[in-house]
């Protein structure tokens, strides 16, 4: 590479650095240059997130990647990238499993990378992260002039100087880092995060850190499965109170005897088996954040105690004649419409207006467009972690597939559909794959969509609508004359009667693993706690 071709391509990003661009359109403008100067079937940016190396930017990989998030421990390559000063470039017959293994666009059966060399990008003295370019030649990269490249890692470390110091300067001027808070769920025990980048995320994430910074009770509202909880982990990592305790208490799970005790505590003798005193949720958060999940559980005479608490910050133990202040914001969850469970008599009014004085709806899934790919990408990173596998890719058509589902189960459907089809599929692959593919039929969407009254909570359709919706169920794009391995097309009643003996199986199942408790019955199928008693009514199991 001459010195004149290497000035071209990084004049323009020179340039950039004085200029106001969007940190992605930074990040993606600099691994154009880079492909441009040092052709290669893929480059990735990744930012060190703790453990984990995050993708910023990819060209040349699949869309999940983005979704994705490598543990430094899991991947050889990635963790002697950082270790090393300089550019590494990795033996074409290395041992070492390539993260990106399966992950090239339009490779078809050419899963496996075989030339890849990247560096490591630091900031003040630190390492930011890695630069990283794929090739599936062997030796693609046999003439790359190593020193140029090094020259090129100068100017992306510049260049995400640059735009990480933007960022600070741009979130300082939203109350600091609530924004930057609000992308990522950072307490512990959390399995997942916040991914997506849509419009309607966006305008979440912005939401969430609007409110963030504030001690305004929040109300997050969406259908089941979209993630309430992870929106009320991150407003609290955005909020003055991150550094308090986050407690959170499910309303449905209890028993209604009990839920006074768990909220506001007892003393020793309140009632039978009150052994000793115990400490409230309250007390528990004060100071902090109290997240109430499934709120529209909540008895009318435990809305009007915990009306009177938000009024005046004081409670009372149950069993206690003292009260004492406690100094809590509350965050609460529904997948109902509070606002008509007021209007028929089922919800306090004055408890209703407390509880949204700042309403936050989450959207579902099938209205985050192609936000399903990342968030899927996140899933088979943890399940190619859980199976042993060196990695887990999505065939085109799966891709497909996942982008045209409605999703009436939201995220929480998409993990458990990921970890269903990634553990059958390895079952069935002789001899085991090292990168297992999940095809369109491996995902099997039209043998999990849910019938019409799970998929559409609140709405009160007849039995009739419902055995319908029944009786035409099947696959938007199966061939009506396509075989079936030989064996007889299966009549339309067999077939009307097969699913309702599934979704009766799948209640019933669901009742059993929760003690026949139907609110927790209802939170695992993803479905309103109504709903999924009518269904229950409709197919005998009450």
């Amino acid at each position: 590479m001459t010195t004149s071709t290497l000035l071209a391509a990084l004049i323009p990003l020179v340039d950039d650095l004085s200029r106001d661009l969007a940190e992605s359109e930074r990040y993606q403008r600099l691994l154009r240059a880079l492909r441009a100067l040092f052709p290669c079937d893929a480059a990735a940016l990744l930012r060190l997130d703790g453990d984990m190396l995050v993708p910023v930017a990819i060209d040349g990989l699949s869309s999940d990647t983005l979704g994705r998030r490598f543990r430094v421990s899991e991947h050889p390559r990635l963790r002697s990238l950082l270790e090393n000063d300089g550019v590494t470039r990795f033996a074409s017959d290395t041992d070492l499993p390539d993260p990106y293994d399966g992950l090239i666009q339009n490779t078809h059966d050419r899963l496996e990378v075989h030339d890849c060399m990247g560096c490591a990008l630091r900031v003040g003295g630190k390492p930011w992260g890695l630069v990283t370019l794929d090739a599936l030649d062997p030796h693609r990269f046999d003439s790359v002039d190593l020193g140029s490249l090094e020259a090129f890692a100068s100017l992306a470390s510049a260049t995400v100087n640059v735009a990480d110091h933007l960022g600070a300067l741009a979130r300082r001027g939203e109350h600091e880092y609530a924004r930057a808070e609000a992308y990522r769920v950072a307490a512990v025990g959390t399995a997942h995060e916040m991914i997506g980048q849509s419009a309607r995320y966006r305008r979440l994430v912005e939401e969430i850190g609007v409110v963030a910074q504030s001690d305004l009770t929040v109300l997050i509202t969406g259908e089941s499965g979209v993630g309430k909880e992870l929106v009320a982990h991150a407003i609290h990592a955005g909020s003055t109170r991150a550094d308090k305790p986050l407690i959170s208490l499910n309303c449905a799970a209890l028993p209604e005897t009990l839920v006074e005790s768990e909220l506001f505590g007892h003393v020793r003798g309140a009632f039978s088996g009150a052994i000793g005193d115990r400490r409230g949720k309250f007390d528990l958060a004060n100071g902090g954040t109290l997240f109430l999940d499934e709120v529209g559980e909540l008895p009318l005479a435990i809305q009007a105690k915990l009306l009177r608490v938000l009024q005046s910050g004081q409670l009372q133990r149950l069993g206690s004649d003292r009260e004492h202040r406690v100094d809590v914001r509350l965050i609460a969850a529904t997948n109902r419409n509070l606002a008509d469970e007021v209007r028929h008599g089922r919800y306090r009014a004055d408890f209703y207006h407390r509880l949204s004085v700042y309403p936050l709806n989450v959207p579902p899934l099938r209205e985050r467009g192609r936000d399903v790919l990342l968030i899927a990408g996140g899933l088979l990173e943890q399940n190619r972690a859980r199976l042993g596998l060196q990695g887990i890719r999505l065939s085109n058509d799966a891709q497909a597939a996942l982008l045209a589902y409605p999703w009436p189960g939201n995220v929480r459907e998409l993990e458990h559909l990921i970890g269903r089809s990634a553990l059958r599929a390895l079952a069935v692959a002789t001899p085991r794959p090292k990168i297992l593919t999940l095809r369109a039929a491996d995902l099997d969407l039209s043998t999990y969509a849910a019938p019409r009254d799970m998929r559409h909570e609140g709405e009160h359709e007849s039995e009739h609508e419902d055995e319908h919706e029944a009786q035409h169920t099947a696959p938007h794009d199966a061939p009506r004359d396509a075989p079936n391995d030989g064996a007889r097309e299966t009549p339309a009643k067999d077939l009307r009667q097969a699913l309702l003996d599934y979704e009766r199986t799948l209640i019933r199942d669901a009742l059993e693993r929760h003690a026949q408790s139907w609110s927790a019955a209802a939170r695992e199928l993803g479905v309103d706690r109504a709903n999924l008693s009518r269904s229950a009514k409709r197919l005998g199991l009450k």
